[in-house]
């Protein structure tokens, strides 16, 4: 069976370099993917900057631990506080009888000059003792560099969970083509007595070596392709700057190995099924119209997982809408409805033909017709076509979607003209209404502060709500304009709360549990709920409730006849912040999409793109090659060279027309999700399509198919 296989790979060795190729990268990816995600689970310690000097550092509390129930025990979990606590002055003074005591930016912590054991000891779990390189975790950057390496975890995963989708996808379509266009050579099989299961050995072999040599080289070159994705990233501003890919790491290469050895398998199996049912008759066979095309697993396959694609949506609108914006799920949900719409796509092929418009005559009529007899073939060329556009118009289109919509969101939570943010602005300066330029009298002032609180949820959970702390709850509720669904935020004090329709607890009047920003525990009573949203700022507290959390933005409502520009020039010199329209202030904190998420969306999309790549001019060359018989047949008939290239190119393009039109139909379904997930939610949808990725996806797919189709008919064209 071996020898029998090796010879169909030197025979054929150009059907199956389409296939290799795929699986090679795909296994290079999932090699640079695994290597990156190595590094940042074991990153380098890092020597400390802020205490370099002292052998000890006495930190505050910088995380809160609660207990939550896991299964029938329980178990602790730990959030990151806003900030540490500062450290007690009375054992600051305690310390100073062990040695000296060095303050270095902050409160929050101070170097000992004293040995370990004997602050330990003092100590005594009023603080965090650290030595050697945990002394590092009282420099700024380090919860900096933990929060970047989080985003390259999510980059790098989701990059990789898109490579072994579109890898199976792409080998898996390429393998059932080629065995389409191998129907004679098994019929002839089955004539010299080779039973189904003889059959359906050699393509699983064929698959096992080819599978073995593609991983082999995928991780080879997975490898050397790891060290410039440590690059990019830090020229991205996603990883930080010190954060360099390593090699020496052996668990990626094992695992991307042996993936790519089960995708050469997966992908091939349900085509070696079909080809183990290919009869003796098959040889004599001859026809130019496909038949056959739809078999019943892969009508029941691509109906189950449109139902689920579709399921899945409705479910998630009728229980959780909010769940619907994140971005693993508009990341992994279009898996399912690009997978349903490509096994169904032999119903969908000639259908989609007949509506696009075809011109050129003669020549125009043999494409339409060309391409609605042969599916098999426009089927394999429209797929990866399909999984691009697909791609690009849900995860750009779903990205600026919600971003979009959060713009619009903040925009419309405010009555403000003007709105001044910063890191520290001077808001002490402008309480209440009296402010030091005589041009705002009259104006209406909130100042807010960025903080957090803590909730555990049906004592299972720990959740971290980002919330806002106004220090004046009367000028909040004068210029707020939020989406109350219940409750009035005018009631909103120190012993209050304004929460979100997310929350498990959620009826005005009612106490809940939580934890401030700064871990303190505290009771507060529900002053009112507001709708859920697109995600923006949902829940607020008094500056109480945030203890050492620093103004950074002030909203100010002008009285009528202020002058704007002098409004700006007084609030700009009385606080030293940026001061922007609303309009301006939203549009600047939800930008369309920020650096980091579009690098991100670049590289999942150049994965799909790169695939396509090799799938189109694999499929078009065996395709092309594979039609040698009809193309002397119309120059027989009459037909010039220039009218034979013209109804290849055509039929190409014709495929990539179809495979655009899914895709957009894919990413329709898919957007329409999100903005009814947006309405449900009380958000106001803003629909943002990317019109040009996709359309410059789809033409890369045409160029791509024009230049294979056309580059192998001169070979196989002429009389």
């Amino acid at each position: 069976m071996l020898t029998v296989a090796l010879a169909g790979l030197r025979a054929r060795w150009a059907t199956f370099l389409a296939s290799f190729l795929a699986l090679t990268l795909g296994v290079g990816l999932l090699t640079t993917m695994g290597l990156g995600l190595a590094s940042t689970f074991d990153a380098p310690r890092r020597a400390p900057e802020r205490f370099a000097s002292s052998p000890v550092v006495v930190m505050g509390r910088d995380t809160l631990t609660v207990e939550v129930r896991r299964g029938p025990g329980t178990a602790e979990v730990s959030k990151p506080l806003d900030r540490p606590h500062p450290v007690d002055e009375a054992l600051v003074r305690d310390l100073g009888t062990l040695g000296a005591v060095v303050r270095a930016g902050g409160p929050d912590a101070v170097g000992v000059d004293a040995p370990a054991a004997a602050v330990r000891a003092l100590v005594d779990g009023r603080a965090q003792v650290l030595t050697g390189d945990d002394r590092a975790r009282a420099d700024a950057r380090t919860r900096q560099d933990a929060q970047a390496l989080v985003a390259v975890n999510a980059l790098l995963g989701t990059a990789g969970g898109v490579a072994a989708f579109v890898s199976v996808f792409v080998v898996a379509s390429t393998f059932a083509f080629a065995v389409a266009l191998r129907r004679r050579e098994f019929g002839l099989l089955r004539t010299a007595g080779a039973t189904p299961g003889q059959v359906r050995r050699v393509l699983l072999t064929e698959a096992l070596v080819m599978g073995t040599a593609a991983s082999a080289a995928g991780c080879v070159l997975g490898a050397l392709g790891a060290p410039p994705l440590g690059r990019l990233l830090v020229q991205g501003e996603v990883a930080p700057g010190w954060f360099a890919v390593r090699a020496g790491v052996h668990w990626p290469l094992h695992a991307a190995f042996w993936t790519g050895l089960l995708v050469a398998v997966a992908g091939v199996w349900a085509a070696s099924r079909r080809a183990g049912r290919v009869g003796p008759a098959e040889a004599l066979r001859d026809a130019d119209v496909d038949t056959g095309v739809l078999p019943r697993g892969r009508l029941v396959t691509g109906a189950v997982l449109a139902v689920a694609g579709a399921g899945l949506l409705v479910w998630g609108l009728a229980t959780d809408p909010a769940d619907l914006l994140g971005r693993k799920s508009w990341v992994t949900r279009p898996m399912l409805l690009i997978s349903a719409v490509a096994l169904l796509s032999p119903l969908l092929v000639r259908r989609v033909v007949r509506l696009l418009p075809v011109t050129g005559g003669g020549v125009g009529l043999l494409v339409r017709e060309n391409t609605a007899a042969s599916v098999r073939r426009t089927s394999a060329v429209a797929a990866p076509v399909l999984v691009t556009v697909a791609l690009a118009g849900s995860l750009l289109g779903s990205a600026g979607t919600v971003t979009a919509s959060r713009a619009a969101e903040a925009r419309q939570s405010t009555a403000a003209q003007l709105v001044v943010t910063g890191e520290a602005l001077a808001a002490p300066r402008l309480k209440g209404t009296a402010l030091p330029a005589p041009r705002l009298k009259g104006a209406e002032v909130s100042a807010s502060a960025a903080t957090s609180v803590f909730v555990r949820e049906e004592d299972t959970a720990l959740i971290r709500y980002g919330a806002r702390a106004v220090t004046d709850p009367a000028a909040f509720a004068g210029l707020a304009r939020l989406p109350v669904v219940a409750g009035d935020v005018r009631d909103l004090d120190d012993g209050s709360i304004v929460v979100s329709e997310e929350w498990e607890r959620r009826t005005v009047g009612e106490h809940v549990a939580v934890w401030l920003g700064d871990g303190r525990p505290a009771r507060l009573r529900v002053a009112a709920v507001l709708a859920a949203g697109a995600g923006g700022d949902a829940v607020f507290v008094t500056a109480a409730n945030a203890p050492g959390a620093a103004v950074d933005r002030i909203d100010v409502g002008l009285a009528p006849g202020t002058d704007r520009a002098g409004a700006a020039r007084a609030l700009r010199a009385a606080t030293g912040g940026s001061v922007r329209t609303a309009d301006a202030w939203a549009a600047a904190v939800h930008p369309r999409t920020s650096p980091q998420t579009r690098l991100g969306l670049l590289v999942v999309l150049g994965i799909a793109l790169v695939y396509t790549a090799v799938c189109l001019a694999g499929t078009l060359l065996m395709a092309t090659a594979a039609r040698r018989d009809e193309t002397a047949s119309l120059r027989l008939a009459g037909a010039t060279r220039g009218q034979v290239l013209r109804t290849v190119a055509g039929e190409a393009l014709l495929a990539v027309a179809v495979g655009t039109v899914l895709g957009a139909l894919v990413a329709a379904v898919d957007l329409a999700g999100m903005a009814a997930a947006l309405s449900s939610l009380g958000a106001p949808v803003a629909m943002a399509v990317p019109w040009g990725a996709a359309a410059s996806a789809a033409g890369v797919c045409a160029v791509i198919a024009v230049t294979c189709a056309t580059a192998a008919c001169p070979r196989t064209g002429s009389a």
